[in-house]
């Protein structure tokens, strides 16, 4: 019954976001709303990986400084060296995933604030690298960055180039949603597998763990790589639909607003980062109407739902399917 009423869910979730959401668009005329769930499916996927490293007992601030730095790596290899599009989705990713091994051995030895502040930090230092060095152009960023072209495999299209798309839109927005549902998947995996059982223990008992065989510096590097990995790739398809990166694309706020949208969703709920996203994109647009008051209407309410819903919005689904059971 539990396995049926998964797959019924998921079988919803796909036809929701492929197909009754684009009609939905399409019918109601209004074309912005393609880029509005575009971004909130790219920010799902980079607050995934924040999620990633909670679930290792790390408070992670540091993801706009990945997304950032897979941004450039995109920009710069298709601008610079005609790379294609789609190869510098996954260098970006590798990229920042060996650049978080070098930053993360020595820091994730750290705990609770002393790691959040550096990874805090972090960010910042990817910006003002960005500024200093000449093949990112400085402030002045790289800009009039190609529409992703073709991508084929033994001569057989699989994506066509996007500048000759009539609805160019709608076609990121499929990309973005395809590679959330991927990365979700994944993630969802990857916590119910060995490796996300000795993740658990490492967010529980690190002492205990290490006690049992566990090797913890290995499996909080392995975490932290893949956290960044999913930045990286945020990062180099946010660049696609902008067509240009500046030093200032991703800042502090953002790290901020990744973390904001784990614990809004639900620490210890893979889909709550996608859960978290949603509500607070949306949540702060809606609000924009107040005025001078959206930030403090904004900043009450978030303090509310943390002190009345630790644990996060998924949390309250749960708590009914219980009540209901008994």
């Amino acid at each position: 019954m539990l396995l049926t009423s998964r797959f019924l869910a998921v079988v919803i979730f796909f036809i929701s976001v492929f197909v009754v959401v684009p009609w939905l668009i399409e019918v109601s005329g209004r074309w912005d709303f393609y880029y509005t769930l575009t971004s909130v499916a790219l920010l799902s996927i980079a607050s995934a990986g924040v999620w990633l490293t909670f679930y290792i007992g790390r408070i992670n601030i540091g993801q706009g400084a990945y997304a950032l730095a897979g941004g450039y790596l995109s920009a710069v290899l298709v601008t610079q060296y005609e790379v294609s599009f789609w190869l510098t989705i996954p260098l970006a990713g590798l990229f920042c995933a060996v650049l978080s091994v070098l930053i993360g051995l020595p820091i994730l030895r750290l705990k609770g604030v002393y790691f959040a502040m550096i990874t805090l930090v972090l960010t910042e230092v990817a910006k003002l690298t960005a500024l200093a060095l000449p093949i990112t152009n400085g402030a002045k960023g790289i800009v009039s960055i190609p529409l992703p072209g073709e991508l084929s495999i033994f001569g057989l299209t699989i994506i066509p180039d996007f500048s000759t798309l009539e609805n160019v839109k709608l076609a990121f927005y499929y990309l973005a949603a395809t590679l959330m549902v991927i990365c979700f998947a994944g993630m969802y995996r990857l916590v119910n597998s060995r490796m996300g059982h000795l993740c658990r223990s490492l967010q529980q008992n690190e002492e205990l763990a290490s006690s049992i065989g566990v090797n913890i510096t290995t499996l909080r590097i392995t975490a932290y790589a893949i956290s960044s990995f999913l930045g990286g790739v945020g990062g180099s398809i946010f660049v696609a639909i902008s067509q240009s990166i500046y030093p200032t694309s991703f800042q502090v706020a953002d790290s901020i607003n990744f973390m904001l949208n784990v614990f809004v969703g639900g620490l210890g709920y893979v889909f709550g980062p996608m859960l978290g996203t949603v509500v607070i994109y949306f949540g702060w647009d809606l609000l924009f109407q107040t005025g001078k008051f959206q930030l403090l209407i904004y900043s009450s309410i978030l303090i509310l739902l943390m002190l009345t819903v630790p644990n996060g919005l998924l949390s309250l689904r749960l708590f009914k399917l219980n009540k209901e059971k008994k």
